[in-house]
């Protein structure tokens, strides 16, 4: 028999247990952003558990009503910096702001480059949805992708703009494509369009491919109609002649098709990037930077869109050919 001496603890399993306390750890706080739905395409993408038509709605709202906040913002620090470096009056040009035309290019251009951050946060706040949802079907920009873009959107732009010459030429109209105003003009406004444009070119791709896209891809099945009225908007901002216009519209509708069609943003962002540091380069070296800026004052002709179609169809017919031969998704996986 075993004997209890003083201080000492009796056999386990004998005599009274301490009670025994269960502790269960609370559970983790359901998490803001919803899943990505998968095996969908790139429009339906914001169909996720919150997608309540009001969603879509104020955040078209809140997009709309920031940009119209940063033009105005935007505006005034030019006009500040204008007071302050005492630039003259503006010229008598339509559309022209200030007296400087690179002045008014760091405004429009600093006016439309935020708006990446303001779509992407939009979705994040009010659609509960990932920023990178945006970009692809990936969840992200697809890095590589993109560059395999750029190399395609430099060939289209160059055989794009050889047309053009070749077409104005024989018909007799002013090509007038290059020319050289020297550097004192032409260096600050290429700092200028190279470190802004990307962005700004980029933010529109977000706006107009991305986020209008997906808004209504909530409600429509087929995306052909939030590409056509995505379009008709992008052409909408624009101050072109005719047939301007018509290449504004074309650029807009073809870029929303390579959308779908690739999964994501990111043809469209090498198309539009390039396109718009080309146009905007080579207005700045002929010193014609306030006509370019200034969208009305020059009418395009209209055989300026044999250029286009050249462009638009070697970039699409390449884009879908090689996202095929890459096995480029256009699908959430």
């Amino acid at each position: 028999m075993q004997e209890n001496f003083p201080g000492q603890q009796p056999p386990y399993g004998h005599g009274p247990q301490p009670p025994v306390h269960s502790y269960a750890p609370p559970p983790p706080p359901p998490a803001w952003f919803l899943p990505m739905p998968r095996g969908v395409r790139y429009d339906h993408l914001a169909r996720t558990t919150a997608v309540e038509p009001w969603r879509a709605i104020t955040g078209t709202l809140i997009i709309a009503v920031g940009y119209i906040g940063l033009s105005v913002v935007m505006v005034g620090v030019g006009w500040a910096v204008s007071m302050f470096l005492r630039i003259p009056p503006p010229p008598n040009v339509e559309g022209a702001l200030f007296g400087d035309p690179v002045l008014s290019l760091s405004v429009l251009l600093l006016s439309l480059a935020p708006m990446v951050l303001l779509v992407q946060g939009t979705a994040a706040l009010v659609q509960r949805r990932r920023p990178g949802t945006l970009s692809s079907v990936a969840g992200r920009l697809r890095w590589s992708w993109l560059l395999s873009c750029l190399g395609l959107a430099l060939l289209a732009l160059v055989l794009g703009q050889g047309t053009q010459a070749l077409v104005l030429t024989l018909s007799g109209e002013d090509a007038d494509l290059f020319g050289w105003a020297g550097w004192s003009g032409f260096l600050p406004a290429l700092i200028v369009i190279v470190l802004l444009v990307p962005f700004q070119a980029a933010a529109e791709e977000y706006v107009f491919r991305g986020w209008f896209v997906q808004a209504m891809g909530v409600h429509v099945r087929n995306p052909i109609w939030s590409i056509l009225l995505g379009s008709a908007l992008f052409m909408s901002l624009h101050g072109y002649s005719w047939a301007g216009l018509v290449d504004v519209f074309g650029f807009g509708a073809v870029m929303g098709l390579l959308t779908v069609r690739t999964g994501g943003l990111e043809a469209g962002i090498a198309l539009h990037v390039l396109n718009n540091l080309l146009a905007f380069g080579l207005a700045a070296a002929a010193g014609k930077l306030q006509d370019a800026l200034s969208q009305g004052a020059t009418p395009v002709p209209w055989e300026a869109l044999s250029g286009t179609v050249v462009q638009l169809g070697v970039y699409a017919f390449g884009v879908l050919y090689i996202a095929k031969k890459r096995s480029i998704t256009n699908v959430s996986v």
